[in-house]
């Protein structure tokens, strides 16, 4: 099974592209980030209370959502490899590329564990579940004392904070550098990861276009 799959995905990334899978992991797994980003931010300015326990809840239903996909999402790239495009040749580009690409899933996975423990710590609450539909437990921290419990809640906050600082330095800076390889550098990492638009002269076949020279001007 694994080999047909392989076999499948050498098919998109011959062409330079990541898989329909692939594509789908990064544009879902994108949209749910800049949403908890907004939300969390919304959920800090509600008033005490109800409602922003709920939005919390919203908020860690979302972020456990990701943490599966992220781990479903690191087992199709050790499985499936993703392509090698234009920009993998860039040298130190390419070694800051792979930083930044690790930097993510620490914070995937980072995020949603420090808010699991931090949803844990407080209390009895109303239960989690991943994407609001299938069932999360809470961590056993109600077996702890009092104390044990607040310090793991603040070591966890802090820990929420930073990756999200992190996150949103990251966020923005990956869209500029992914705009700057097509635009700039006419290279293939963007159209590699965006849905397939045929070619009017090879409808079988996305159009490519050819990497800018180094040190030439942009066209």
């Amino acid at each position: 099974m694994i080999e047909g799959l392989r076999r499948w995905a050498r098919r998109h990334t011959e062409q330079s592209r990541y898989s329909p899978i692939g594509i789908a992991f990064h544009w879902t797994m994108a949209a749910l980030v800049i949403f908890q980003l907004g939300w969390g931010w919304y959920a800090g300015l509600v008033a005490a209370g109800g409602n922003k326990l709920l939005a919390y809840q919203i908020h860690g239903d979302v972020g456990l959502l990701i943490l599966v996909l992220a781990v479903l999402r690191l087992a199709w790239r050790t499985i499936i490899p993703g392509p090698v495009n234009d920009a993998d040749t860039q040298g130190w580009q390419t070694k800051i590329a792979y930083v930044t690409h690790y930097i993510f899933y620490l914070c995937f996975f980072g995020l949603p564990l420090s808010g699991w423990a931090m949803w844990s710590a407080l209390g009895p609450n109303a239960p989690l579940a991943v994407g609001g539909i299938v069932p999360w437990p809470a961590l056993p921290f109600d077996r702890l004392p009092t104390g044990l419990q607040w310090a793991i809640m603040d070591y966890a906050e802090d820990v929420h904070h930073l990756l999200i600082l992190l996150l949103t330095a990251l966020v923005p800076l990956h869209a500029a550098a992914a705009l700057k390889h097509h635009f700039w550098d006419r290279h293939d990492v963007l159209r590699g990861m965006l849905p397939e638009i045929p070619d009017a002269k090879q409808p079988g076949r996305g159009k490519r276009h050819a990497p800018r020279p180094i040190g030439s001007p942009q066209a």
